[in-house]
């Protein structure tokens, strides 16, 4: 998951009031629900210590009106008076609301609660071309249409030599239009980064365009039987396995990067290589910028331990007292997990949410990191460094 739209949280010092609220259940009584809901979410800020500043832009962030319709609930972060970020949950909390006032802000409970579908697009086929959609988080916007040979299409069953080489010609068409369809799926994967491509319409001709897509394109690529590109066909089924490829895709996604770390993590007693688990280590790597993909299961002891922070994301210690030899005088306690996810933010690392039905015992302690480069090699340019 890439978090870089949470930069914006790390332009300005704490400490943050972090909101998470259902706002699910919509009714004639939503909008005197919702006031009282800040006016808890606020009495619990202030028992925390918060400036009444913020908590008062916290109010008037929570019983604004109106709300987008759909929302599954609210992430406020705010600070000094001002509410730096509000988006909306594509996950409904598993709890009425959640309040924290501390030094940085919570951002554990996101990766968790906000929308993490992998972008996607939709391929509606037939045999003349095809009408592409990209179905993104925030929703599905048109992304081109292919119009092949038009003539001949259609074959007619008869044994005469002119109609069965009319038919020859029927087929090349067809096979023409597929190659066109894969070439215009190729270009539009490599324009908008697409995660995975869902081939729907025409049986013969989606798997016709199936095997014409380069091994790297092809991998992103499954068929549903579902759907299709004539007007009012039904996307009910579509949709329902265009959301499983997208589940099946962040399975294997997750089980890849996992088995990665398994292979890079160190099995001797030294230092790690490739990665790195536990919070010494991981602060370690922190402090020198060189995680390149956090592990976080929300569920470990690791994530709420107590470490040292100051202003900046290298500023990180395991004592309060180091944080001394780091430039940092006045240092704040604060959550491993929210003090490593502001590191991975703003180095531009990759954060990624291992789930309990994934795997529940790794990373140990439930904080681990892929690596930028291994230590053994760079002590050993430090050694051949001229003195």
């Amino acid at each position: 998951m890439q978090l870089s739209f949470l930069s914006t949280l790390f332009d300005r010092p704490g400490p943050w009031a972090s909101v998470y609220l259902d706002t699910s259940r919509v009714d004639e009584s939503t909008k005197e629900r919702r006031a009282l809901q800040a006016k808890e979410v606020c009495h619990e800020l202030r028992s925390q210590g918060c400036d009444p500043e913020t908590e008062r832009a916290v109010y008037e962030a929570l019983t604004d009106e109106p709300r987008p319709p759909g929302e599954a609930g609210r992430a406020v972060f705010a600070a000094h008076g001002e509410v730096v970020l509000d988006p909306p949950l594509g996950v409904r909390p598993p709890w009425p609301s959640e309040v924290t006032w501390s030094a940085l802000p919570h951002l554990g409970p996101l990766l968790d609660l906000a929308t993490q579908e992998p972008v996607c697009l939709v391929a509606y086929i037939d045999r003349a071309g095809a009408d592409l959609e990209l179905r993104t988080p925030l929703g599905g916007r048109p992304a081109g249409h292919v119009e092949g040979r038009s003539w001949p299409l259609r074959r007619h069953g008869t044994a005469d030599w002119s109609e069965r080489h009319f038919q020859l010609k029927v087929e090349n068409t067809w096979e023409e239009n597929a190659a066109e369809i894969a070439e215009a799926l190729t270009a539009c994967e490599r324009e908008t980064g697409a995660d995975l491509i869902v081939l729907a319409g025409d049986p013969r001709e989606r798997r016709s365009v199936h095997e014409r897509l380069a091994p790297d394109i092809r991998a992103l690529t499954v068929e549903s039987d579902h759907g299709g590109r004539a007007a009012g066909a039904s996307r009910r089924l579509l949709d329902e396995d265009v959301e499983a490829a997208r589940q099946e895709h962040m399975r294997r996604l997750a089980a890849q990067e996992l088995d990665r770390f398994r292979a890079a993590r160190s099995t001797g007693g030294g230092r790690p290589e490739g990665a790195a688990e536990g919070v010494p280590a991981l602060i370690e790597a922190a402090r020198e910028h060189r995680i390149a993909e956090l592990l976080i299961r929300t569920e470990g002891p690791d994530a709420h331990r107590e470490v040292w922070v100051g202003a900046e994301p290298d500023q990180i210690a395991v004592r309060r007292n180091e944080t001394q030899y780091l430039g940092e005088t006045e240092p704040m306690p604060a959550r491993a997990d929210d003090a490593l996810i502001r590191s991975a933010v703003m180095t531009g690392a990759e954060v990624l949410r291992v789930r309990p039905e994934i795997e529940d015992e790794v990373p140990v302690g439930g904080l681990g990191a892929l690596l930028r480069w291994p230590y053994d090699e760079s002590e050993r340019e430090r050694e051949v460094e001229p003195a």
